[in-house]
């Protein structure tokens, strides 16, 4: 996903920079950013490519956004990769996307490793093939002594199945007396989700012009700043990120007050 990655935190050329919308490096900087990567087929057939083209430019825009995203000092990004509905496309196509994720986790975590992020996974992850998933868990025991950029990657990943999930656990819990039912609030619920230890996102961006969630973070984005973009995810870039973050400094957050 960062073939060739330079340093994090190299600055970009003076001959990029100026173009970028300006934002500010302040603690209105949303520590964690969550982004549905939506659009890499619909770009491809706009161009008369095959679907397997677009999704293998989305995977050069993972690289140029969480580059990016960790130059700017945002604590986590989350990713959506996979949702737990998208088994339902062509089994060819699923196959490729398996193989995808397999190839650039294998030619890209040691870049990831040496450039101080830390990898995560969130989702039904037994679920996966099993090369696939093997090399996630090795991955984020590489990386988890790490203390840059978070990249959260949600795969085979769907809200719903997620809360489902943590009521299960929950549930067994409470039938073997290791937890009162009086003791169960949105704080414990919380420590039971795949996202668990990791702050609530506090911007979402959704590429490609759909205006909805898609069964992404629907717990964790109750409070969520939402950023809609008619941009597909292969021609989103670094300086879309910045004006989503951009919009994100406008805004005032209320999280049900009334405010300043």
């Amino acid at each position: 996903m960062f073939k060739r990655w330079k340093n994090l935190r190299r600055r970009s050329s003076s001959k990029t920079e100026p173009q970028f919308p300006t934002v500010s490096l302040t603690n209105s900087m949303p520590a964690h950013v969550a982004i549905i990567m939506d659009g890499n087929g619909r770009w491809a057939t706009k161009r008369g490519l095959p679907r397997t083209l677009g999704h293998r430019e989305g995977v050069n825009k993972v690289r140029e956004v969480t580059r990016e995203a960790a130059r700017l000092g945002i604590k986590v990004l989350t990713l959506y990769a996979f949702s737990t509905e998208n088994w339902k496309r062509p089994e060819e196509e699923v196959g490729f996307l398996m193989n995808l994720l397999e190839e650039s986790l294998n030619n890209e975590i040691e870049e990831l490793h040496k450039n101080n992020v830390v990898v995560r996974v969130s989702g039904r992850i037994h679920e996966l093939p099993s090369a696939l998933r093997e090399g996630f868990h090795g991955a984020e025991e590489k990386t988890r002594h790490n203390t840059g950029l978070i990249l959260n990657i949600a795969l085979n990943y769907g809200g719903r199945a997620e809360i489902v999930d943590a009521a299960r656990r929950i549930a067994a819990m409470a039938r073997e007396g290791k937890v009162a039912v009086e003791e169960i609030d949105e704080e414990l619920f919380s420590r039971y989700l795949y996202t668990a230890g990791l702050p609530d996102p506090d911007l979402l961006i959704r590429p490609s012009g759909e205006m909805r969630l898609s069964n992404f973070l629907l717990w964790q984005s109750a409070y969520a700043e939402l950023y809609m973009t008619p941009v597909l995810w292969p021609d989103f870039g670094p300086a879309d990120l910045r004006e989503a973050i951009q919009a994100f400094q406008k805004r005032q957050r209320r999280f049900g007050g009334l405010g300043v």
